[in-house]
């Protein structure tokens, strides 16, 4: 079950700030944030090697996406598209708001349920498939300003484990300064093992089976309307943040 956290601040100089944890099987074969399509030149993100599509993203207009599984859900199924192309689908467009409003048209019950989160330094999005149960048109909904969670359930609920138990120590941490690359707070938050004794509560998992935290990432967006404007900043741990092997992502 991945993990997203979105803290809106708008009007701030760094008025969008991501945190995500990637929970995956971990012979899902993979390769880190880059520029991996040649039909996209302007896309920086992770690319499935098994599907082609990818599960975060950043483009060079300042767009983010990313892509997560809903409950019961994992993996590939006969017939479905992958839900990595939803990524690579928002990240064509050079406002979050088209993209929200482009995704929303497509066929929901094409692919296997998902969340995806698409936002700028404006505006940011919560999109939901429910699969073939669900309505045909993803749901598409605003993320408020303030910190949100999301993970296989809906944005923000309280009947996931790990939100109940995370979201209020997220919305209490000390709040990241991208401008001088402090981090901290957020990257121990992302390596928490503890679960309060319900192991879907944890932020990182590594299980027998395979299924683990493989890779995690934080993600800023500077302000577009500064007068003096700054590059976004993409930070990714590969292996997950718990093993803290933290660097920046090229973005040029």
């Amino acid at each position: 079950m991945c993990t997203v956290v979105l803290l809106r601040r708008p009007g701030h100089d760094w008025p969008l700030l991501l945190a995500a944890n990637r929970d995956e099987m971990r012979d899902r074969p993979s390769r880190p944030p880059g520029r991996h399509w040649p039909d996209r030149p302007e896309i920086v993100a992770g690319l499935d090697e098994l599907a082609g599509g990818s599960w975060l993203g950043l483009n060079d207009h300042g767009v983010v996406a990313a892509a997560l599984n809903r409950r019961n859900s994992l993996g590939p199924a006969p017939g479905c598209r992958s839900r990595g192309e939803l990524v690579l689908d928002a990240l064509d467009h050079a406002d979050a708001a088209d993209a929200a409003e482009a995704l929303a048209a497509l066929d929901a019950h094409a692919f296997r349920p998902f969340n995806l989160i698409v936002a700028d330094d404006r505006d940011a999005y919560w999109l939901s498939g429910r699969g073939d149960a669900g309505p045909r048109r993803p749901a598409l909904a605003p993320v408020p300003a303030g910190l949100s969670m999301l993970t296989a359930y809906d944005l923000d609920d309280r009947a996931d484990p790990r939100i109940a138990r995370f979201h209020p120590q997220w919305t209490a941490a000390a709040v990241p300064d991208p401008a001088s690359d402090a981090w901290t707070a957020w990257e121990t938050l992302l390596a928490r093992r503890d679960d309060g004794g319900d192991p879907r509560a944890a932020m990182t998992v590594a299980l027998a089976t395979g299924f683990a935290t493989v890779s995690s990432a934080l993600i800023a967006l500077p302000n577009g309307a500064s007068p003096h404007p700054v590059a976004p900043v993409f930070r990714v741990a590969e292996d997950g943040a718990l093993a803290g092997n933290w660097r920046r992502v090229a973005l040029t």
